[in-house]
């Protein structure tokens, strides 16, 4: 990519907003779980953020390791679009396809879970098993695992792939206490339901 494209990316300040109120969307269909929900949403916000500053306000991470290295890195490495120089624009095509996965996920499990589980303040609420809960337990997480992957792959900045496995982490961790608790809220029910699931990936894991 020409010298003189990559500097049209920088100082869109505009842009960052779009992309962080774009990406950090998704947060409106997934509830707080607790005190623990806040810090995987924290995570997840602070990772938008970072991609939106470093790929349209200021490539601060690659300013910072040139200096420490005592040379500018090359686009592709660290910064700019990283796949760029193997595969040309396709990590940004990438992206955009993990993107639009992933939010077609996350609504699913929201209309799913909103009007059956959620439900249950009224007295109604009931253990939700059809629909894309028929394959996988976390849709809204397998939904955020898209969104920051395809992130990483189109611009891979040193925030990002710091907190990349910060952000998996975290959300294993909190699938695992939701299912704790989903089992010693339905019992039998929902084990049985474990058993004919996966926790992320259809058929996978």
């Amino acid at each position: 990519m020409p010298q003189e494209t990559l500097q049209g990316h920088f100082g869109q300040w505009l842009s960052v907003l779009f992309f962080v109120l774009l990406y950090g969307s998704v947060l409106f269909f997934v509830p707080f779980y607790k005190k623990v929900g806040r810090k995987p949403t924290t995570a997840y916000l602070a990772f938008v953020v970072a991609f939106a500053i470093e790929m349209h306000g200021i490539p601060l991470s690659m300013y910072l390791l040139s200096a420490i290295l005592g040379h500018s890195l090359p686009e592709g490495v660290l910064w700019g679009h990283t796949l760029s120089q193997y595969i040309s624009y396709w990590g940004m095509y990438i992206n955009i396809l993990l993107s639009l996965s992933a939010v077609i996920i996350i609504v699913c499990g929201w209309r799913k879970i909103y009007k059956n589980y959620w439900s249950k303040e009224k007295g109604d609420g009931q253990l939700v098993t059809d629909g894309i809960y028929k394959y996988i337990r976390h849709p809204q997480y397998t939904g955020f695992f898209l969104l920051t992957l395809g992130m990483t792959l189109e611009w891979a900045s040193l925030p990002l792939l710091v907190l990349l496995p910060v952000i998996f982490y975290m959300y294993i961790r909190l699938a695992k206490r939701e299912e704790a608790d989903m089992i010693h809220e339905f019992g039998d029910a929902y084990k049985k339901y474990m058993k004919k699931t996966k926790r992320f990936i259809p058929f996978v894991i």
